[in-house]
């Protein structure tokens, strides 16, 4: 699989301005400025501008000067250094890869920092704010190492950022994982995880501020090797420039800026991917950004323009009692999130099908011998799923539950165990099976349900109706989700299909609407219910926590016409994953039969997340190993692959809720811990 980059991350040498580049750096100066000023008259509290100009002259009553002092100007010094060093984060790292796509979000920066406090929160350690950032500039740098490496320096875009992503949902489930675990001792970090530059005085931006200069001096004195590096390695070593050494030392210095933005404010997304990308088309012209000394300030200063830009745009439209709980960085992701979405569209992709895949061929018996161990499986792991949990069964208690004739403790426990038991093997057939679908369609080895945004897409759209209907029911649950996910891959599916689904575009536009579609969920539980974040992380978790068996239904109905059509329909499945001129050749409408099957994995999908929440990589994983265990005939691979799906889901819910009994992890959260490792040997097998 190889992957190119359309635009180069370096400064282009066409820019035909001598001048121009001063007045530009005063306009953005101007705006930051402008933009910092009418922050500080914005709040909670009735201080407007004339009470915040008699507190800078020193005729305010003391409590608008006491707001003014100890929380509008550290917040709006807070957003400034924030954006500042992101954004020169970003457009260092953007250089060194040559990735225009490289950033502190992309390189799993912030997943990592945000694990390595997780880490010793849940551990019970209170540290000081230096030894907070300390365990948070390792966690993130050696994020940022695993992605480098898996990616490869200078590889391409899509790769980096299928890498990144993939490494930031699994790190950001164990991380989750332990504030279910942990919630008393993690208190207080999931609304920190969504990047707020709210604070309470000077001390956090005064304590930051060393480490940021000293990382922004760092890459300014490094800018000329940097800009030798957009020559190519050659010719930068040909000027006797270190090119490994600087890569290193360059990505350090993004990742201690990374770290001091991550530590005072939280995560604060993608302003390190905008804020270059902003300042790029302007190197185009002017020759004062095409080296890096001018290219970083300004970067520097359009980070800062964005999240304080950001900030006011928050409050203007939010009322005041309600904007205190939205953090800034939910708006910055919605924002990054569209940004991403507008490059997938502008990424020249030339990935093919692996021929390994294609190839392989595999006996009627070992298909006969797989499908017969799987169902053994299936069935050991729902037995089990019934009888154990917080109370222990055997058995003769099922047997006396279906006769009716349980105690009072037994039927209580089976009448809740039971149902989530079947939302668990069914949502995971569900997955493996739309998984399958989208996969032949696509041909694309990466494409599932939840990278592709489709179950975020139904998420939103559930916990839309969840939150403004309390009361829906199963079917109103299951047809909210529909309705999500049709918008949402709509949306993939129409971008993507310019060019004929070209492979990883089709993966990248899918991660740009499940960012902002966890955005918005985000920013809907915070507006809603901003004190229960519990309540957030279980249901976004995956969690068959609740389910009884109306809500099952609509998932078995579903899943049974969705095996018929896929078993019925298993040859022209085969055919619209080999290549664009055979069906067509057959006389197989090839429009016609990907729209088809594209309708049946959403309404696959939709009805899974109904049922059992958010639930990764089942499509992703399951697929794969029916491939492998039994060949690439659909009439093998669907069964296989749907009780493959079972299998993991229950099993996932299962020692989700037992290992750790009485409290538990949703099945989304164990699946993500096993499918991120599988998906980063994915790209590693399909490099080069």
């Amino acid at each position: 699989m190889a992957v190119t980059a359309t635009t180069p991350a370096t400064r282009p040498p066409t820019a035909t301005s001598r001048t121009g580049a001063a007045p530009v750096t005063a306009a953005l100066v101007l705006l930051v400025a402008g933009l910092a000023l009418v922050d500080i008259t914005q709040g909670t509290a009735a201080v407007g501008a004339p009470e915040v100009w008699k507190a800078f002259t020193g005729q305010a009553d003391p409590a608008d000067a006491s707001v003014v002092i100890a929380s509008r100007l550290p917040r709006m010094t807070a957003g400034l250094l924030v954006g500042a060093v992101l954004g020169m984060a970003g457009a260092a790292l953007q250089a060194v890869s040559r990735n225009v796509l490289a950033s502190p979000d992309t390189l799993a920066v912030n997943a990592g920092s945000y694990f390595a406090l997780g880490l010793t929160a849940a551990f019970g350690l209170s540290l000081p704010l230096l030894a907070s950032s300390a365990f948070a500039f390792a966690g993130g740098l050696a994020a940022a190492a695993v992605v480098l490496v898996l990616s490869g320096l200078g590889a391409g875009t899509v790769r980096l950022v299928l890498a990144g992503s993939a490494l930031t949902l699994g790190l950001t489930a164990v991380t989750e994982g332990l504030l279910l675990l942990f919630p008393r001792q993690t208190e207080g970090l999931y609304q920190w995880n969504q990047g707020s530059i709210s604070q309470s005085g000077f001390d956090g931006v005064l304590q930051m501020a060393p480490i940021a200069v000293v990382g922004l001096v760092g890459l300014l004195l490094l800018a000329r090797r940097v800009d030798a590096l957009a020559l190519g390695d050659d010719a930068a070593r040909g000027v006797g420039v270190p090119v490994r050494a600087t890569r290193i030392t360059a990505v350090v210095l993004a990742a201690l800026l990374s770290t001091a933005a991550v530590t005072l404010a939280g995560p604060v997304g993608y302003v390190g991917l905008c804020a270059p990308a902003l300042v790029r088309p302007l190197a185009r012209t002017f020759r004062g950004f095409t080296k890096s000394r001018g290219f970083l300030p300004a970067a520097g200063l359009t980070g800062a323009a964005l999240v304080l830009g950001s900030d006011v745009l928050l409050r203007a439209l939010v009322p005041s009692d309600v904007v205190v709980s939205v953090p800034t960085g939910v708006v910055t992701s919605l924002v990054g999130a569209v940004f991403l979405i507008v490059m997938a569209t502008r990424v020249r992709d030339t990935t093919g099908a692996a021929a390994t895949e294609q190839l392989r061929i595999r006996s009627r018996a070992r298909f006969l011998t797989v499908t017969a161990v799987l169902v053994a499986v299936a069935i050991g792991v729902t037995v089990a799923g019934v009888l154990l949990g917080d109370s222990k069964l055997l058995l003769g208690d099922i047997v006396n539950w279906v006769q009716g004739q349980a105690g009072r403790t037994v039927t209580f426990v089976l009448d809740t165990r039971v149902p989530r038991v079947l939302a668990a093997l069914f949502a995971g057939a569900a997955l493996a099976l739309a998984g399958t679908v989208v996969q032949a369609v696509t041909r694309n080895p990466l494409a599932e349900p939840s990278i592709l945004g489709i179950s975020g897409g139904a998420a939103l759209s559930a916990v839309l109706l969840v939150t403004t209907v309390p009361m829906a029911g199963s079917w109103g649950m299951a047809g909210a989700a529909f309705a999500g996910a049709v918008v949402s891959s709509v949306l993939v599916f129409g971008l993507a299909a310019r060019g004929g689904f070209q492979q990883n575009r089709l993966v990248l536009v899918g991660f740009g609407v499940a960012t902002a579609a966890a955005a918005l969920i985000s920013l809907l539980i915070i507006l809603t219910d901003p004190f229960n974040a519990t309540k957030a992380l279980t249901w976004l978790s995956g969690s068959t926590y609740g389910r009884s068996m109306p809500d099952v239904v609509p998932l078995v109905a579903v899943l049974a016409v969705g095996a018929a059509v896929a078993f019925a329909r298993r040859t022209e499945l085969d055919l619209v994953s080999l290549d664009e001129d055979t069906p067509r050749l057959l006389g197989l409408g090839l429009g016609r039969a990907r729209l088809g099957f594209l309708a049946l994995a959403v309404l696959l999908t939709a009805t899974a997340v109904a049922a059992a929440g958010t639930i990764g990589f089942v499509g992703l994983v399951a697929p794969h190993a029916a491939r492998a265990l039994v060949g690439r005939q659909h009439a093998r691979v669907v069964p296989v692959a749907v009780l493959l799906g079972a299998v993991l889901v229950c099993a996932a819910d299962l020692v989700g809720r037992t290992v750790i009994a009485p409290a538990q992890l949703g099945a989304g959260l164990m699946t993500a811990v096993i499918g991120t490792p599988y998906f980063l040997y994915l790209l590693v097998r399909s490099r080069g």
